[in-house]
Parts: structure tokens; sequence; C-alpha cells
């Protein structure tokens, strides 16, 4: 019995396929029509009625949710050949289970599930602790290889599972059956509960809706937490006069982390004493209003967020001397957050390269006038 190729051949094997499809293009004299690939005629009217949101029409959609055309899949999702028995007996031998995701080019609320829920370190963190996640184009032609053995063209296999929004997402237990469907977007609050779920339960006690009545998880306020403080939106970064160190926080409103650090440790005193050290800027990471930065290049905060590498929401970006000394982007609480102000302001990153080793030593130093220090706090 020949044996299936693992995981970990498969990567190599891509890059080979990849060289030898290039090679075949080269030799080509024309292009092949740009949907080849993604959508039979035939189908262009069903894609226009499940392009709309089982809750919100298009007329609905929030603002700047607009066609997105193609939208980058995170590196960490699943490189599989889409033979679903061996991604599900793989991802058990791991201790993880199987999610689905069925999306489409020009989706708008697929774009909002990679770049808003995925963009928060929290529901990242949770999705690839818990999950391997599979990317399966509902209009494609590759081959899918079902539970059952049977092969079906991505189109069809998402055809024959009644796949009408986009995106949805079935999560698959260690014997590959659906524990939970999400058929549309859901905002992170509720998605990092139905991940909770799908990780734990097999679809029938609790039933999903009971559970997530149970937990309540909250919404974040959807708004961006702008201070008088604050240097306005669009400020020109290169007209700074201040002397100050410069501080951008890169967010969205769709973001509860946000939230907390705005409304918690943000308003502290011994934070409020930190943020006064600063000039600072906050920006909606998404945004494509202009902006100036200290080198007197123009361009947008979401371009901006892209050229520095700025994944998650909120990332507090630290610039001393036109330059970019220090970040923070993973979920701090208070006196971490006062740290990387204090670690920048006081110029310590200059003669102490370790932030951990002057966490450390702030630490010691606040013990020692008496001020206690909580770092869960």
């Amino acid at each position: 019995m020949a044996a299936r190729i693992t995981r970990a051949d498969r990567g190599v094997l891509q890059w080979l396929c990849v060289l030898v499809i290039a090679f075949a293009l080269l030799a080509c004299e024309g292009k092949p029509p740009a949907d080849a690939m993604t959508q039979d005629p035939a189908d262009k009217a069903p894609q226009a009625a499940v392009q709309a949101h089982p809750e919100k029409t298009p007329e609905a959609l929030e603002a700047g949710m607009i066609n997105p055309g193609y939208t980058e899949k995170p590196a960490w999702f699943a490189n599989s050949f889409l033979d679903l028995r061996d991604d599900v007996a793989e991802a058990a031998a791991s201790g993880k289970r199987v999610l689905l995701y069925f999306y489409q080019d020009g989706c708008p609320y697929c774009k909002k599930l990679l770049d808003t829920n995925f963009a928060l370190a929290d529901t990242e963190k949770r999705t690839r602790e818990k999950f391997e996640v599979i990317a399966i184009n509902m209009w494609g032609d590759r081959e899918v290889t079902g539970l059952d053995g049977e092969e079906a063209t991505e189109k069809t296999f998402a055809r024959s599972l009644r796949v009408m929004f986009t995106p949805t997402l079935l999560f698959l237990n260690e014997s590959g059956k659906v524990v939970l469907r999400l058929n549309g977007y859901y905002p992170p609050h509720k998605f990092n509960t139905a991940l909770d779920y799908a990780a734990q339960y097999n679809g029938s006690e609790p039933a999903f809706n009971e559970y997530l009545a149970e937990v309540s998880p909250s919404a974040a306020s959807g708004v961006m937490h702008h201070e008088a403080s604050f240097l306005p939106p669009g400020s020109s970064l290169a007209a700074r006069a201040s002397g100050k160190p410069l501080l951008v926080m890169f967010e969205q409103k769709e973001c509860a982390p946000c939230d907390e650090l705005h409304r918690d440790i943000l308003k502290r005193p011994a934070s409020r004493e930190q943020l006064a050290r600063f000039d600072v800027l906050l920006v909606d990471m998404w945004s494509n209003e202009s902006l100036v930065l200290p080198d007197g290049t123009q361009t947008t905060p979401a371009r901006w967020a892209r050229q520095l590498g700025v994944q998650y929401a909120p990332s507090l970006v630290f610039f001393d001397a036109g330059r970019e000394v220090f970040r923070t982007e993973s979920y701090l609480k208070a006196f971490h957050t006062q740290s990387a102000m204090d670690y920048v302001a006081s110029a310590a990153y200059r003669e102490q390269p370790e932030f951990q080793r002057f966490i450390a030593t702030r630490a010691e130093a606040l013990e020692a006038q008496g001020i206690h220090v909580d770092l869960m706090n």
C-alpha cells in the first residue's frame, strides 16, 4: 500500500509545482483568462446572489466595506493538498481540529474576517492553538477529497455543502463531523466564543446559541478613542517641534483590547505621567486618509502599517529622532504598558537592549519606593 504524502512534504512539492507551472507559462504566447481558474460563466449569476450577507445587505455595508478584490490569506493557514482525510487526522494527532474557511475573491466580509478578527493577537492565538485553517475558494477548480474519499472541485464541494454565503466556516472535530457552522461574518467577540465552543464541544450539548448566551461576550465599542491631548488626526509628523519622542498607536474600531487600553490602562495616573512624555498619534490601521510621515513622505495609515509590518491591534510603535526604536504588539496590562513608555521616554533602550531586564529593574525600584507592582493588574 502506498504511503500518503504528509504535510511536512507539501511545502517542497508545492514549490516544485510552482516552478514547473512558471516555466510552462513562459513557453506560452498568450495569457489564460483572468477567471479561468476561479469561475465558470454559468456560475456568475449565483455568485452575484451569494455575495449578499445573511444579516446585512450590500446597501447596509459598513463604511469602507467595498469589493476588495483578492485578499491575501495569513501565512499561518494550513498548507493543504485538500485531502480532508489527511488534514483531519494530522490535526487530531497534534491536538487540533480542522476549520474549513470558504471564501471568494471580492468578498468584503472575508476581508473583514482576515483584517479585523485576525488582526487581534488574542484571536489569532486562539485559532492557531486550536485549529488548522484550510481555505477553500467556493468558485475554485482545485481538487478536494472529502472524508468519504470522493473527489470534487472546490466549487462542486462547496455546492454539495450548500455554501451560500462567504465567509462560511465549518468546524470539524477529530472524526470529521461538523460541530459548528458559521454562515457569514461574526464580529470578534462572537467569533472568539465560536472558537472556544468548537474546540471543545461536538455540536449537541450544549448548542452553540445556548453556550453563547451563557458566556455573553461583550462587543467592542466600535470607536477610535481620540483624546484632546493627542496629535490631531492627519497631523504632519514631519512638523513636530516638541522635541518629544513619538508614540503611534495603531488600532481599529472593533477591538476590545483597544477599548481596555483607553478606558482603563491609559486612564491611570501612572500611565498619564508616562503618556505626557510623548507626542501621541492614534491611527486606524486600515484608514486610507492622507498622512505625512516624520521624513516628509506622504502615505496612509494602512500603507504605513503594512510597511512597518504592523499586524495586531493595538500595536504601540515608538519613534525617537525620526526612527522606530521599540514597539509592543501583544496584549499587555498596565505595568508593562507603562514600562514600555518609560523604556523609550527615559532613553533606557539605548543602554539596555533587553526590555525584560529593564522591566525587572524597574519593578525592583518601584517596590523599594513602597509602590507594589502587580503584573496582572
